[in-house]
């Protein structure tokens, strides 16, 4: 089983910026994607990305500010934020798919999940 474990999380200013990181244990071909979930809502899909990394979707919530990336040659996956808002405040949730060039925006499609990582941005 792929352990998936996410870093980069904190305390930010609104209007500023964080990177978060999900490394897996072990190189896959696999889609892989972003979710977060805020306090007493549902979880939510952020963005995803294809193996080479040549197909991506972002939520339009999030589109324009926020950016997923990946390297392969560490098995690693990346969430650029900028421009962060009050609103983006929730757990992040790194998620591993079993499709290779579907783009899944919901959750019962993804088969392995990270522990998550706490973002903040107060009002």
């Amino acid at each position: 089983q792929v352990r998936l474990v996410e870093s980069g999380g904190g305390l930010v200013d609104a209007g500023g910026s964080l990177r978060l990181s999900c490394r897996s244990s072990r190189h896959t071909r696999y889609v892989m994607a972003w979710f977060r979930q805020a306090p007493a809502r549902e979880r939510e899909f952020v963005a995803a990305i294809t193996y080479r990394g040549d197909r991506t979707d972002h939520a339009d919530s999030i589109k324009g500010r926020f950016t997923i990336s990946r390297n392969n040659d560490i098995n690693t996956i990346y969430l650029q934020m900028d421009s962060l808002r009050p609103e983006d405040t929730a757990v992040y949730y790194c998620a591993l798919a079993s499709t290779i060039e579907d783009l899944p925006t919901t959750s019962p499609s993804y088969d392995s999940w990270g522990q998550g990582t706490q973002v903040t941005v107060p009002s």
